[in-house]
């Protein structure tokens, strides 16, 4: 007899697997700040959770990618939380207020970033915009992350040194800010500890300065090898992420 049914499984398909969204834990803001700042995020496909009293504990049970705190007294036991908690310990965390000296007295949780206060959401928009690869887990080798964390420089073939705040560093140099006057050209040794890695020494040159000259890059020397401990901090930075 001719088999003129067709073949019908019994079985369902299974169902497209669909990635988690990233999310960002916003952490005892108030409005309207707090509204701003989670449509900052939704913006670019993060979602966000609003944490109270709680935050600790939910920090230490659940899996975020990104926290956004109060830059107070009270968030270093926040930041304690989500870098001893397994699933946390490599999130980005955005400090709110305050200033980048403000940040360096929680330099040893490795803030990431500061939303400035006031707000501004086009401020906000770029701060999210500027940082969102890590939080998505978007990541290339070339990536340049942010953090902040006090740095020595020391002008070589000069008797001076200075303090400055880095802002980015990736596996071939570091963008940082100071007040202190240096050119581009110059050679200098900088020394710097960042969350697990512990104070690094590396030689490197100013490559640029920007217009208002705070700001300033300086390029790793290719053949000092104390900068492959810094690679190898960033791999893993990655990796873990």
């Amino acid at each position: 007899m001719p088999m003129e049914k067709a073949f019908v499984p019994t079985t369902s398909p299974l169902p497209t697997s669909r990635k988690a969204a990233a999310r960002a834990a916003l952490i005892d803001l108030k409005e309207p700040g707090r509204t701003m700042i989670a449509e900052c995020f939704r913006q670019f496909g993060i979602e966000t959770a609003f944490l109270g009293a709680d935050s600790i504990e939910r920090l230490k049970r659940d899996k975020f990618e990104a926290c956004v705190l109060k830059l107070a007294p009270p968030a270093e036991a926040v930041m304690e939380s989500a870098r001893s908690s397994p699933s946390n310990s490599r999130m980005i965390i955005y400090g709110l207020g305050g200033s980048a000296h403000d940040a360096l007295k929680f330099s040893r949780y490795g803030v990431n970033a500061i939303f400035r206060e006031p707000l501004e959401r086009n401020a906000a928009v770029k701060l999210v915009r500027a940082t969102q690869m890590l939080v998505l887990h978007e990541l290339r080798r070339y990536v340049r992350i942010p953090v902040i964390t006090e740095i020595t420089v020391n002008v070589l073939n000069e008797t001076r040194r200075f303090a400055a705040t880095s802002i980015e560093i990736s596996s071939g140099g570091m963008s940082m800010r100071s007040n202190e006057d240096i050119s581009t050209g110059h050679a200098v040794e900088i020394s710097f500890s960042l969350l697990t890695l512990p104070r690094v020494w590396v030689r490197g040159n100013v490559s640029w300065r920007n217009q208002a000259g705070k700001n300033f890059g300086v390029r790793f020397d290719s053949s000092d090898e104390r900068r492959r401990r810094i690679k190898e901090w960033i791999d893993a930075y990655l990796e873990a992420s």
